[in-house]
């Protein structure tokens, strides 16, 4: 028998864990295909996304901060923020390059 001295007790009744009885805590996913991007199994998760429409780091990052609005954080304003924040630049970097007279650049 063993010596539950140690154990809790919530109204005269004592409750012993055991390793077997403990589920071990779920890992949020937050590197290999996150939910707040799509998830792995999402057609339309970011990075396939971004991929398929050919987008640049900005336009990249501009969408990954619109559509992960409200889901990674709980105040949607701060990624549209940054979303925003992400798509002045790039529209500077066009300036720029069409106030040289140069070529615009695939995005």
């Amino acid at each position: 028998m063993s010596d539950d001295s140690a154990a809790p007790r919530i109204a005269g009744r004592t409750f012993i864990k055991t390793e077997d009885q403990v589920p071990p805590p779920q890992k949020k996913e937050a590197v290999d295909h996150p939910q707040h991007y799509g998830g792995k199994e999402n057609v339309y998760e970011h990075i396939k996304v971004c991929d398929a429409w050919g987008l640049n780091y900005r336009l990249g990052n501009a969408t990954k901060y619109i559509a992960r609005a409200g889901k990674k954080t709980a105040d949607p304003v701060e990624d549209l923020e940054k979303a925003r924040w992400y798509l002045d630049s790039e529209i500077q970097r066009l300036k720029a390059i069409k106030a040289q007279g140069q070529p615009q650049p695939p995005a």
